[in-house]
């Protein structure tokens, strides 16, 4: 069966003519492969390279062999679920299945002829992607009819503010990413931006289980006189780390409160990237971080709360890690600063946040990544 585009093989084996062998086959039938003479070297090359769509590892080999190779990739979230195929040089019952249980996809003897082991890698990273556009239509659908969103339709009504957002899901997939406006009185006005970490896909379920503890600890602290946003980050820690469904899944958060009497704003993060203050006076921008630790690492989170104040005309900026990530031809990259710069030089020439989308975000549109969620908030 073809694939549409050309696929990445990660090809393990100590055996050098073997792999010569075998690389030149998937190099003519359309693959990029790159080769490892040990498990140790995989490893290694894994964090330099592009993550590759399969891999196919032998299982005898010196020092570390196929199965415990295998284990370690287990143990990594961000390789167990590359698919994963086992040569050996003979067939043994039992070995099959250990491999198996380390949820291997096949298990080929390597007397197997190679245009064969190409078929059936074609075959498997051909069901991948099919169970991949099954599993993100079903997101879609799902979306549509509950008609619910993690992501508002527009951006609230501030007195003495503007707040912009801007948002863009990965491949077009309802993802991890949420925010929320929440107004508890005519002067407090709540800012929440919040990332579900890993889950692929499936991370869009579970923003909804956040949003609706921080909503009803946000609700429940205004209807007491508690504006404090570290104790609201740490009344929503606290649930989420004993329920038995999001125990498990860690997310970062944003909390911002705008007491629009004082023209205070009060600030708390919770694993969550630094913002960007905007000095107009100054031209400049400067990072405002946090202490906390992601939702549902720790009961304790140690929460710390800011108090920021905006000038006329300064901007503050609220972001996801989607909009410093890219790729390039060495694989995923992270560069806050690189994001820093660029923005900065955006907003000395800038008159609205208009501008900036056309200008600056829609451009990476190219490069993404991840789900990229930024909110901006401008002092009139």
């Amino acid at each position: 069966m073809a694939i549409n585009q050309i696929k990445k093989i990660l090809l393990v084996d100590d055996d050098p003519l073997f792999l010569k062998l075998v690389g030149q086959v998937f190099k003519k039938s359309g693959f990029e492969y790159i080769t490892a003479q040990s498990a140790e070297e995989a490893l290694e090359l894994l964090h330099t390279i592009p993550t590759p769509d399969i891999i196919i590892s032998d299982y005898e080999m010196l020092k570390m062999n196929g199965l415990e190779f295998r284990t370690h990739l287990m143990l990594d979230a961000a390789y167990k679920d590359i698919p994963f195929i086992f040569l050996t040089s003979f067939s043994d019952h039992d070995l099959v299945l250990k491999g198996l249980n380390l949820q291997a996809i096949d298990y080929v003897t390597k007397d197997t002829s190679v245009n064969v082991i190409v078929s059936k890698v074609n075959n498997i990273l051909f069901a991948v992607e099919k169970q991949r556009e099954l599993s993100e239509l079903e997101i879609k659908k799902a979306a549509k009819s509950l008609n619910i969103k993690s992501i508002p339709v527009g951006s609230p009504v501030i007195n003495g503010y503007t707040i912009d957002f801007w948002h863009q899901a990965y491949h077009d997939i309802p993802g991890g990413d949420f925010i929320d406006f929440i107004k508890v009185s005519d002067t407090h006005n709540f800012i929440v931006l919040g990332d579900v970490m890993g889950k692929k896909w499936m991370a869009w379920f579970f923003t909804f289980g956040f949003l609706s503890y921080v909503r009803s600890a946000v609700r429940f602290a205004a209807y007491n006189g508690e504006y404090s946003t570290a104790k609201i980050l740490k009344q929503v820690n606290d649930v989420i780390c004993f329920d038995d469904v999001l125990k498990d899944i860690l997310s970062s958060l944003s909390l911002l409160l705008i007491n629009t009497e004082t023209g205070r704003i009060t600030y708390s993060g919770a694993g969550d990237l630094p913002l960007l203050h905007y000095e107009t006076a100054a031209g400049q921008l400067k990072t405002i971080g946090s202490q906390g630790l992601l939702l549902g690492l720790f009961a304790n989170g140690n929460y710390d709360e800011q108090e920021i104040i905006l000038q006329r005309g300064d901007g503050l900026f609220v972001f996801t890690d989607g909009m410093i990530d890219f790729t390039d031809s060495t694989g995923k990259k992270s560069d806050y600063e690189q994001f820093s710069k660029k923005l900065g030089s955006f907003l000395g020439q800038a008159g609205n946040f208009e501008y900036l989308k056309d200008s600056l975000f829609n451009n990476n549109l190219n490069r993404q990544v991840d789900d990229q969620s930024i909110i901006s908030i401008y002092k009139n």
